[in-house]
């Protein structure tokens, strides 16, 4: 299993940017998905889920309203949207698969930084 991101770099506030997670070895319409960021000195935290049916998503109340996570089961291909980015959305970005449904992610890729500055 692999999967990879891409779409990351830097952005001025208030600007946009997506970011892809291309899986391979799996077909993502069978797992949940999850996006995660970490800052420097810190834990990886959940920013955006989406479950195995893509009937439900789940977000951190400070992306709410700004970010949204798709798919594209033909490419195999997770999406975070990022709109209206803040300074404090500065971080790694990585994706990651829940094989068994249980909130425990077993696969993750390298991660993609995002850098939000003027």
């Amino acid at each position: 299993v692999q999967l990879e991101e891409s779409g990351g770099g830097l952005v001025q506030p208030v600007g946009s940017l997506r970011l892809s997670c291309v899986a391979s070895g799996l077909t993502i319409t069978g797992y949940n998905i999850g996006l995660f960021l970490r800052t420097p000195g810190k834990e990886r935290e959940l920013v955006a889920s989406l479950s195995r049916s893509g009937g439900s998503t789940y977000y951190r109340d400070s992306v709410k309203g700004r970010f949204t996570i798709s798919r594209d089961n033909d490419k195999n291909t997770v999406y975070l949207q990022m709109n209206n980015q803040k300074p404090e959305d500065t971080a790694v970005y990585y994706c990651a698969v829940d094989l068994n449904g249980d909130n425990s992610y077993d696969y993750w890729g390298q991660g993609t930084q995002v850098t939000v500055s003027s």
